[in-house]
């Protein structure tokens, strides 16, 4: 078989990699604690899974619009308004077959062969697949633990150059969890607006951040009504499978979405979708919001964990559940590090070498998203593996 450019360019996900070897040694009889998957221990709310087996067994269930279910999508604009103080038209809002549906849509409807899209590194390795499936160029600007791993405006400026069509940038990020701040965020927006280019923020994790039970988290659609904002049902709402999402974009590109949706895959789930509504409720809320905090005391704990292994964390995160490890002062590079914690402590982590070409072989990405008992597991195994390498 001859395979497309486009096929062959695509680089290996090396998180789904170590977790198929995890896999195998489990499949041996070990216990393997899963550092390597961004995905939560938690689900759906209690009350999106009854609606959901209610609806699977008394419902039909036909496709929907391809811009989703009109209550679905009046329910997110809500969302905004309550989590953000942000007043969104609901016509704006398209649900998508997950997050990952919905770069596809905006990549499909803005990126043309040759345009160049500025995007930090580290960052998430398959929002910059979908930009060069569409022919552009992504522009990794190497970002470090003194700029919180975030592209900022002074690095902004610097790579700019007159071939630049799109901005993209996650925060809070995967791989870092670290975050930009509102005031740089929307210089960044309006520094690419001003010339022309396109916005695409990953809010994924926005609302999984680690402030204060009031802190009300800036989406970018509070200064940048043209920003094309994305995010999910799979992190904040612990809906990894489910594969829902949503994106909000100007009023004007919402027929341009909806028919590059039929095409592309008639319209996401009509059960997630109709399950989804539950999401909303005060009492889905305040699970969610209960989790949330969990994930910021399982943070403290794996930061003093990690100090106490003698792992560095450069920058903390502020939101997700990430922490990205800088392994240079073992003496082993990112691979070579994942390799053996795998092998020698049945831990499963993310080489650095998925999230980006300048400094990846240097750090290892731990997510956090387990329950408890994993993660202290977890440490004690690390620890026992740092003292094997001092000994050794």
């Amino acid at each position: 078989m001859k395979y497309s450019q486009r096929a062959q360019a695509i680089s290996p996900f090396f998180a789904m990699a170590f977790g198929a070897k995890a896999a195998a040694l489990e499949a041996q009889g070990h216990h393997v604690i899963k550092f390597n998957i961004g995905e939560p221990d938690f689900g759906a709310p209690p009350d999106v899974l009854l609606a959901m087996q209610s609806l699977a067994t008394t419902t039909s269930l036909p496709y929907t619009s391809a811009l989703g279910l009109p209550e679905l999508r009046a329910a997110i604009a809500g969302f905004y308004k309550t989590a953000h103080n942000v007043d969104i038209d609901p016509a704006r809002v398209v649900v998508t077959a997950g997050a990952s549906a919905a770069l596809l849509l905006l990549s499909a409807a803005f990126v043309d062969g040759g345009d160049n899209v500025i995007m930090g590194d580290p960052s998430y390795p398959c929002n910059r697949q979908f930009i060069k499936s569409f022919g552009g160029n992504v522009q990794l600007v190497p970002t470090t633990a003194d700029s919180r791993f975030q592209l900022n405006m002074h690095l902004l400026e610097k790579h700019w150059h007159s071939g630049t069509r799109g901005l993209m940038l996650a925060t809070p990020s995967n791989p870092t969890g670290t975050a930009v701040s509102p005031d740089e965020l929307q210089a960044m927006c309006e520094f690419a607006k001003d010339r022309g280019a396109w916005r695409i923020i990953d809010e994924i994790y926005l609302n999984l951040h680690h402030g204060e039970p009031d802190y009300k988290p800036v989406t970018a659609l509070s200064f940048d009504d043209e920003a094309l904002v994305i995010n999910s049902f799979s992190k904040y709402f612990g809906m990894t499978g489910w594969r829902l999402g949503w994106c909000v974009v100007p009023k004007q590109a919402v027929p341009v979405m909806e028919r590059m949706a039929q095409n592309y895959y008639i319209c996401p789930s009509t059960l997630a979708q109709k399950a989804a509504l539950e999401c909303f409720t005060s009492a889905s809320i305040a699970v969610c919001e209960s989790r949330r905090a969990m994930l910021k005391s399982r943070k403290e704990l794996i930061i003093a964990g990690l100090a106490q292994c003698g792992l560095h964390v450069p920058v903390q995160p502020d939101g997700a559940f990430y922490v990205y490890i800088d392994v240079r002062p073992t003496g082993l590079s990112a691979m070579d590090f994942c390799e053996r914690t795998l092998q020698e402590a049945h831990v499963a982590l993310t080489p650095g070498n998925d999230f980006g070409e300048h400094q990846g072989d240097h750090y290892v990405r731990l997510s956090f998203a387990s329950a408890e008992s994993e993660l202290t597991e977890g440490l004690q195994r690390l620890e026992r593996f740092m003292k094997s390498l001092k000994s050794a």
